[in-house]
């Protein structure tokens, strides 16, 4: 994946700032297509069902509908909006940026998760930019996280939620907003938090869906979970992802090692990701493949999925995104209730929680399958700053 900008980031100075345009090449395209119409795939156990990854049916049919997208399309998809390129701290850092017509409209950075992409949000951009119910209007600015998608694999090691925080703040600065909002997912959630951390001047409060911290023993906090936070963690979604989310042991201890593969193997990147985007190959039949296919295409293109991984390791190294240290601006957190459940008694640990909602319903990709409802709950909780 190229772009007629993307000439040569070596080019940049601090201040740079330059329109980006997707152009998906031929080339590889044809590429891709040859990798997946001759991978040797694996003799699966009868009887494995989902119990040991994603099953081969599905990988089968989500590989040959991979060959099938129409990737002009996608490259207009991803062209829909103003993007740009600029460098912090000798990383590139892509980003969509739409401002609203309103005047007062409210800065805000969102946050995508793995295995996302900005594509997480297109569904709210507008929502959030032009509301026509009259309440309040948001410039959103929608970076690749470090590491993903167009802001290309990082090329130092240290790059974690902390330091990937840092920079976005310098970006938010940089594009003349003296005060702003954050609102993440999953892995953006991660990031949300240690801008909550970092408490930079400007920061107006943290919205996310996933607030990861769970109990400490103590029996005063023990006290105060609720039948569903206890249900969660012995047996519920928590407990689930805990048990199933192989991906994460391995990304956090040897992401490298996965990397040749996920790089290499279309086939390797496609249930890699699908296994984690389709709850663990249970969900499988109520995913929108072509949706998830269109952020897979975009590590693929961009070579990226190797350097995602390494995002793990990167903040099992310094706790970063999972820090019980002190957040003073005002924070939100959304409850899917399909996700893991974060636990208000646990968020109230350290975090300054002015906001708990448990959604009536979604996922881990609710910004995708409910934007109405978390669009809803972070301008309640923005307009009440």
């Amino acid at each position: 994946m190229t772009t007629d900008t993307d000439t040569d980031t070596t080019a940049f100075t601090p201040a740079d700032i330059r329109p980006f345009t997707v152009t998906i090449d031929d080339a590889a395209v044809a590429d891709l297509r040859d990798r997946l119409a001759h991978t040797r795939w694996p003799v699966e156990a009868d009887g494995a069902g989902t119990d040991f990854g994603l099953p081969l049916e599905v990988a089968r049919d989500w590989a040959a509908r991979w060959s099938d997208v129409d990737f002009a399309a996608l490259q207009a998809r991803l062209n829909r909006f103003p993007q740009f390129i600029t460098e912090v701290d000798s990383q590139r850092i892509h980003f969509w940026h739409v401002r609203s017509s309103q005047p007062d409209a409210l800065p805000l950075l969102l946050l995508h998760g793995w295995p996302a992409t900005v594509l997480e949000f297109e569904h709210v951009i507008a929502l959030l930019t032009e509301p026509d119910d009259g309440r309040q209007a948001f410039d959103v600015v929608v970076p690749s996280i470090l590491g993903t998608g167009f802001s290309g694999p990082t090329r130092q090691v240290g790059w974690d939620a902390a330091r990937t925080a840092a920079a976005l703040d310098t970006l938010m600065n940089r594009l003349g907003y003296a005060n702003y909002g954050a609102a993440g997912n999953d892995l953006g959630a991660l990031v949300a938090r240690e801008l909550g951390i970092l408490a930079p001047p400007g920061l107006l409060g943290v919205h996310v869906l996933q607030f990861f911290a769970f109990p400490s023993g103590d029996e005063a906090e023990s006290a105060r979970l609720t039948p569903e936070d206890w249900a969660s963690l012995q047996g519920g979604t928590t407990a689930q992802f805990q048990a199933k989310a192989g991906y994460q042991d391995m990304q956090i201890k040897r992401p490298a090692t996965v990397g040749y593969a996920l790089d290499d193997s279309p086939a390797g990147a496609l249930t890699w990701n699908g296994d984690f985007w389709s709850g663990w190959g249970d969900g499988a039949a109520s995913v929108d493949v072509e949706d998830f296919l269109r952020h897979l295409s975009v590590y693929w293109f961009t070579q990226t999925s190797g350097s995602a991984a390494r995002l793990y390791r990167e903040n099992a190294l310094t706790g970063a995104g999972y820090r019980d240290l002190p957040i003073s601006v005002p924070v939100a957190v959304a409850v899917p209730p399909e996700d893991y459940r974060s636990i208000r008694a646990c968020v109230e640990r350290s975090a300054n929680l002015v906001r708990y909602t448990e959604l009536p319903r979604g996922g881990h990709f609710a910004y995708l399958t409910d934007p109405d409802l978390v669009v809803g709950d972070l301008r309640e909780f923005f307009g009440s700053l």
